[in-house]
């Protein structure tokens, strides 16, 4: 947010991190004021209170709620069409809201009273598909969003920020010339230069091969560290969101269906849709009897549930111990799959009507037609009602999140 004036708005408006510190004007996403620049990035609260978002009839943010604290770090996770970008665009505003509100440092900038336009909101955005000026030099890329200041200072803090990601001696090429991972950090740069108190980033790694991604994630999470921007991150890739959020929030269907710590997620998922993303699972369905489960597994008391209803028993694929012949279950493999480091079994068993899926160590596994034993951990194992729409079908995003 950027004030021109010090009675731009009320003092009682300007949230306390924006309040003008004596001969010093605040600094925003365009610049400076008085020739002189913040000396660092001064992380701000974002916060979302029951934001809607609709075109038309179709509802892409449902009553949307989050608390993002100064300088944590949260991905916000999630398939495609659950209303990510959306709430980006928003947080940005790009997008205005149809409803609810959005805060920064308590302070509303869109809402039915009032929408602040993006320049002002001390708000960097960095696309998926990175969006550098091909007629540009990377220095005048990455110089862009610093238009206010003088252009000797914009040239300055532009190869700063470059030489923060390691490419400085790039200043004088063009886009065209860098490699994908290489124009990743040139958007980084161009959104980090003028020190913004909120960054977004729309899945910034997707476009990257595999070995590449992990290396900038890491480059990105310690940039991220050092400027102290509060981060929200975008992205469809469970694993991406564990490496880079303090915080991860779940969203389906335009709502935060969960929002926590990795592990918490992991171990306590609110739902199915939930567990499907931080777990392989074996799903089976059972029936309620007597207020339980009673599977070959032990007995799982399911209170919300009443007698005849459908549940899902999910045992974790990781939870599954393979053992000889004679010791837990009787099974026989079905399969096997050879992975690397490990190896995927297949193993009909014993009380159950689908065969289970279990993971064991390269080199370990039986060969296909061996009789064995199969134990599982009860502590590992989740009850959930069954989630079916009204077609009776699962959806597309519940049928990518299927591990068999």
């Amino acid at each position: 947010m950027v004030l021109r004036h010090r009675t731009w708005i009320p003092r009682t408006w300007i949230p306390r991190t924006w309040i003008p510190r004596k001969s010093q004007d605040v600094v925003g996403a365009g610049g400076r004021q008085g020739g002189i620049r913040a000396a660092a990035t001064i992380a701000a609260r974002l916060t979302f209170e029951r934001v809607e978002r609709r075109y038309g009839s179709f509802h892409a943010l449902r009553g949307f709620s989050l608390d993002i604290a100064p300088a944590e770090v949260v991905c916000l996770l999630g398939p495609s069409g659950s209303g990510k970008t959306t709430l980006l665009r928003v947080a940005a505003g790009i997008e205005k809201t149809s409803g609810g509100r959005v805060l920064i440092n308590d302070f509303e900038v869109a809402g039915p009273e009032r929408f602040v336009a993006p320049e002002k909101r001390n708000v960097g955005l960095m696309f998926q598909d990175f969006a550098l000026f091909p007629h540009l030099t990377i220095r005048d890329n990455v110089a862009f969003g610093l238009k206010s200041l003088p252009r000797e200072d914009a040239v300055r803090e532009a190869l700063a920020a470059l030489n923060r990601v390691g490419l400085e001696r790039t200043a004088g090429d063009y886009p065209h010339i860098l490699s994908g991972g290489e124009q990743q950090r040139v958007a980084l740069a161009r959104a980090l230069a003028p020190r913004p108190a909120v960054m977004l980033m729309d899945e910034p790694f997707s476009g990257l091969d595999v070995q590449l991604r992990e290396r900038l994630q890491e480059e990105t999470l310690q940039l991220l560290r050092e400027t102290r921007a509060t981060c929200l991150i975008v992205t469809h890739a469970p694993a991406e969101a564990i490496r880079l959020g303090d915080r991860i929030a779940v969203m389906r269907g335009g709502r935060l269906v969960q929002a926590g710590k990795a592990v918490e997620l992991y171990r306590n998922p609110a739902d199915l849709f939930v567990a499907r993303l931080f777990s392989e699972i074996n799903e089976i369905p059972f029936v309620v009897e007597g207020g339980a489960l009673r599977t070959p597994v032990g007995t799982f008391v399911v209170p919300d549930l009443g007698d005849g209803d459908e549940a899902v028993l999910c045992i974790r694929r990781r939870s599954i111990r393979v053992h000889p012949p004679g010791h837990g279950l009787p099974g026989r493999v079905l399969h096997v799959k050879f992975l690397g480091d490990q190896a995927v079994l297949e193993i009909a068993t014993q009380g159950f009507e689908r065969p289970l899926i279990t993971l064991v160590r390269e080199g370990e596994e039986p060969p296909r037609g061996a009789e064995v034993g199969l134990s599982v951990d009860p502590e590992s194992v989740l009850v959930f009602p069954a989630e079916l729409p009204a077609n009776g079908q699962p959806d597309a995003s519940d049928r990518a999140a299927q591990t068999y």
